[in-house]
């Protein structure tokens, strides 16, 4: 009897933690399944429900995701990279990777951190079928599942090892679990704060970049959204031209020292935008600012946009099933 509880609590705390990792909490679920498929292998859980339950707690947020990205698009795609722990890994190279291999990046997004969260409101975004997400979403699934089980099995010995070892020690294992947890996280956290510090840029209002269009001024305006953000929304401001981020390089070297230049974007703390700023102030440029709220704050303060119609094929390959 006893022996079926710890059996129940111990499927009960990975249908939690694969649950909360996948909806975004940065408590990774990978060691726990790890774990997990040592035990099978000593008897001590059954292969079927560890499974089956690694599955459902891992569907359910995907569904969850995806509905929310579907009626929210971008605005839940900016709220996650807002409070990610991992800034680099967020909206803008989840949107890069569904860009460059369409819906297959649901079946290797788990195995990416920082990306499972993320594709799945992008691909609700770009309005995928319910049939090919759940294909490939489900997919994925059972390849991070079944890898973390195998894994598990296949080190067993070393792991029973670790158990015992924690075993002997008593409750310091626990305040040792907590202390790599808070290691991990603070390592994240540090991460993001030097990605943040790289983004202080002074910004241009939308307001003073009106003024300037209305003056004459002839600011050189630049949209470096990437193309799956602008097939979600194909507004952009009047008069900006594109720019290809993977080519932003090379791109920006050709433009002119004379003028002021503004990027845009739709990031959190206007990122892309930041990023491309500092790439263009490091070579030189003076008068380049990143636009402060970036297409989203120039839509709010009533300004004109205008649509921009990408190629089909951009589209077609980032809805694309494989």
């Amino acid at each position: 009897m006893l022996n079926t509880s710890l059996i129940h609590i111990g499927l009960w705390l990975i249908f939690l933690n694969v649950l909360i990792e996948q909806l975004g909490v940065p408590l990774p679920a990978f060691p726990t399944l790890v774990a997990a498929g040592a035990l099978i292998t000593q008897g001590s859980l059954a292969l079927v429900p560890t499974f089956a339950v690694a599955f459902v707690a891992s569907t359910i947020a995907d569904i969850a995701w995806f509905i929310a990205g579907r009626f929210y698009g971008s605005a839940v795609m900016r709220l996650l990279c807002r409070v990610s722990l991992a800034p680099d890994t967020c909206v803008r190279q989840t949107e890069d990777r569904f860009g460059r291999l369409g819906g297959f990046t649901l079946v290797i997004a788990k195995f990416v951190p920082g990306l499972a969260t993320v594709a799945t409101p992008v691909a609700g975004a770009l309005r995928l079928g319910w049939g090919p997400f759940l294909l490939l979403s489900s997919t994925g699934t059972v390849l991070w599942v079944g890898a973390a089980l195998a894994a598990g099995a296949l080190m067993h010995d070393q792991i029973d090892a670790l158990f015992g070892q924690l075993r002997s020690w008593g409750p310091i294992a626990a305040l040792v679990i907590a202390a790599l947890f808070a290691a991990y996280a603070g390592a994240k956290w540090m991460q993001r704060r030097r990605f943040m510090k790289r983004l202080r840029v002074a910004r241009i209002a939308v307001d003073e970049l009106r003024h300037l269009i209305d003056e004459g001024r002839e600011p050189l305006i630049v949209d470096v959204r990437s193309k799956v953000a602008k097939s979600v929304d194909p507004r952009i401001i009047p008069g900006a031209i594109l720019l290809d981020m993977t080519e932003a390089q090379a791109e920006v070297a050709s433009y002119p020292g004379d003028r002021d230049i503004v990027f845009y974007c739709t990031c959190p703390n206007d990122a892309g935008a930041a990023h491309v700023a500092r790439v263009l102030i490091e070579h030189g440029y003076t008068r380049v600012r990143p636009l402060l709220g970036g297409l989203d704050a120039w839509i709010e303060a009533g300004y004109a946009t205008e649509l921009h119609t990408p190629p089909i094929e951009a589209y077609a390959s980032a809805t694309a099933v494989a």
